[in-house]
């Protein structure tokens, strides 16, 4: 189970960084709000997910998965361009993260 919370915090993670963006500076109410809901719901789910797993496993994971789904959002939303070696170093990142999952005994 502290794995679906971390995963379901990583992806909130994404929103509320989505969100930040949309509000331009906190100078749109609305996405402004959902930022600061996002971040509760992100850190709570960090927090539920810390109780079995080890933090120098949930931390890293949960970044992984904010920079990850945030750099997708902005290649898809916000027409964010990258190098190739940008994108290796993406790919290398995605593979981290599985990698921690795989190798850790949760």
């Amino acid at each position: 189970m502290s794995w679906i919370y971390l995963i379901i915090a990583g992806i909130v993670e994404v929103v509320w960084a989505t969100a930040m963006k949309m509000s331009e500076g906190f100078s749109i109410l609305s996405y402004s709000v959902a930022t600061i809901v996002g971040m509760i719901i992100s850190f709570c789910g960090l927090i539920l997910a810390t109780k079995n797993l080890q933090l120098c496993i949930a931390y890293p994971v949960w970044t992984g998965i904010g920079a990850v789904g945030s750099i997708i959002v902005g290649v898809v939303l916000f027409h964010d361009q990258f190098s190739p070696i940008t994108w290796l170093f993406i790919v290398l990142l995605v593979i981290s993260i599985i990698g921690i999952k795989l190798t850790t005994g949760h």
